[in-house]
């Protein structure tokens, strides 16, 4: 398969599979962040879910994926070497985590760490990855603001920037593809428009 059409199918399962179930739950109080996990040989959806914080604050979109996918029959559930991972949002510390100790070898995801700080007003994920992760260099006692905030690629598994995939690809391809991503740019701003106008009183601890 194309890159390129990996991409528009990732797209698609954002817009059709997630995002609307991410609109339902906005409208109960929880964050925009969701996720689905795809089958590898024909990228079929096993399971797409939402964030889910209002009944737990450990339901990230990511880890509320993993919890369903875990539920499904074990006797027909895919193994995770065979599935690819989609995150909406560049997967937090817990997320990330959660990722790692279930087996996942990937993920892709749509919206950076600074998108979900800078468009989305929610700045914990950088924030606790520098506050609670990032040692200080021993000669200045200070962390380097260039420094990445986690291993892209490593031993466990690969991340894959949607945006970065889209801004390799040739111009007909990339024009085609960005219009798709200011199009889901768009509809989250609706959402997060949504969850900012009524996210308190919901008894999340990082609302």
């Amino acid at each position: 398969m194309q890159t390129s059409e990996l991409i528009d199918r990732l797209l698609d399962v954002i817009e059709t599979e997630i995002a609307p179930k991410t609109r339902l739950g906005v409208k109960d109080g929880n964050k925009v962040f969701g996720a689905a996990i795809l089958r590898k040989s024909d990228l079929s959806v096993v399971i797409a879910e939402t964030n889910n914080e209002t009944e737990n604050p450990l339901w990230h979109g990511e880890m509320h994926a993993i919890k369903r996918f875990f539920e499904l029959d074990p006797t027909t559930r895919p193994d995770v070497k065979d599935c690819l991972f989609l995150a909406t949002h560049e997967p937090c510390s817990l997320c990330l985590s959660g990722i790692t100790w279930s087996g996942f070898d990937n993920f892709y995801y749509l919206f950076s760490y600074q998108d979900t700080r800078d468009s989305f007003a929610i700045p914990y994920d950088i924030a606790i990855l520098k506050g609670v992760y990032a040692v200080p260099e021993p000669e200045t006692g200070m962390v380097s603001p260039d420094r990445p905030l986690y291993n892209r690629t490593n031993q466990y598994w690969q991340s894959h920037n949607i945006v970065q995939m889209i801004a390799s690809l040739d111009r007909g391809g990339r024009e085609a593809l960005l219009g798709r991503f200011d199009d889901l740019a768009a509809l989250y701003a609706d959402l997060s428009a949504i969850y900012q106008a009524d996210k308190g009183g919901k008894n999340i601890p990082l609302a």
